[in-house]
């Protein structure tokens, strides 16, 4: 059994789990404690220190903390819901200090691509597969043959002239008192302009909307099948927690078959 911790961090909660990472099952309770108000960085590493600490993890046990930014080397470059200190901050650096372990540190949206390749709606297949989590925004992530691209900023790609996310999240449809069929109307945009631009082999759909998919997924016509996500509140987690493990980039164990 290769153990490792998982923390998903995000704008009102922060979670985390011990996880079995050969088959993405928690193994300790899913421990959640608030965001702090404001999202000060030394105050969201405290709440992340309490949470190991409630999950007495030995000293030796991977840790992969995933958070709403893109992370390049280590280092966040923006900012969702948390302070705008997090903006250009070495956070990577910051955890390990403070937690005086090495960590994994990700994108929030490719450490649940990566749990949905490794253990979910894409486990075993090949090729192309975009995740995008539908909300406040649109994040996303990208996934080749099992390796994860990172920083995939799908939901602020172009489409008839606005930013994607403007019109096709689901805070978008809340705004707008959109009915799902509505709403469809505008996701068949995005998705239609996301295959124009990168032929994915398959397509999938997270957030807490995704609860709902039989809604408004069959209302779309793709040429790529388009599924929701499986591990819905776990897959940060799950995601974080697979990264860690030998510090690894692979998403997955390799496809093995491609998407009827």
């Amino acid at each position: 059994m290769a153990k490792a911790v998982g923390i998903d961090i995000g704008g009102t909660g922060i979670k985390g789990a011990l996880v079995d990472s050969a088959t993405g099952e928690l193994i300790s309770e899913r421990i959640k404690l608030p965001t702090p108000g404001g999202g000060e960085p030394d105050d969201i590493v405290n709440t992340v220190i309490e949470i190991i600490d409630q999950l007495k993890v030995d000293a030796d046990i991977p840790v992969g903390v995933c958070f709403p930014a893109v992370v390049i080397h280590g280092k966040t470059m923006s900012a969702a819901n948390v302070s705008k200190k997090w903006i250009g901050l070495e956070a990577e650096k910051l955890f390990e200090k403070a937690l005086e372990r090495d960590i994994r540190f990700v994108n929030d949206a490719d450490a649940a691509g990566v749990a949905e390749v490794r253990y979910g709606a894409a486990k075993d297949v090949a090729g192309l597969v975009i995740l995008t989590t539908l909300g406040t925004g649109i994040g996303s992530a990208l996934i080749y043959d099992g390796v994860l691209i990172p920083n995939a900023e799908l939901g602020h790609i172009e489409v008839d002239g606005k930013d994607a996310e403007r019109r096709a999240s689901y805070a978008a449809k809340e705004r707008a008192r959109l009915s799902y069929k509505g709403w469809a109307k505008r996701l068949q945009r995005y998705y239609e302009v996301l295959e124009a631009l990168f032929s994915p082999d398959l397509l999938i759909v997270g957030g807490g909307v995704s609860k709902s998919y039989e809604e408004f997924l069959p209302l779309l016509t793709l040429r790529a099948p388009i599924v929701p996500a499986a591990l819905r509140n776990n897959a940060g987690i799950l995601g974080a927690a697979a990264l860690a493990v030998k510090d690894t980039t692979a998403a997955g164990e390799g496809p093995a078959k491609a998407v009827e």
